[in-house]
């Protein structure tokens, strides 16, 4: 039986970078890594990995990151460029261009 990790953040929750490299949206997850094997690094492979919609020093971005390295932005501004997000009927945040289901 092969353990399945649970996502601790949801699509549309606002979370920082444990570093504060950069703060944004969730707008997806993956179960584990996704990418190639050589570009893990020394980071765990076998946790939730997020696509997060963000704004750093260079502007908007999309970031990949473990889940170990994300925090809960809990009721802190998260500053992304007029436009990017809207809030749905449940609260979450969600790219203006697409909905979440």
């Amino acid at each position: 039986m092969t353990d399945v990790p649970t996502a601790r953040f949801r699509l549309g929750q606002a979370v920082r970078h444990r570093d504060h490299a950069f703060a944004g949206v969730i707008v997806d997850v993956d179960a584990a890594y996704a990418g190639r094997p050589a570009d893990v690094g020394d980071v765990d492979a076998a946790q939730p990995f997020y696509r997060v919609l963000a704004t750093g020093d260079d502007g908007g971005f999309v970031a990949y990151a473990a889940e170990d390295v994300l925090t809960a932005a809990g009721s802190q501004l998260i500053e992304l460029p007029a436009g990017w997000l809207r809030k749905d009927v449940s609260g979450r945040l969600t790219p203006a261009a697409h909905r979440l289901q």
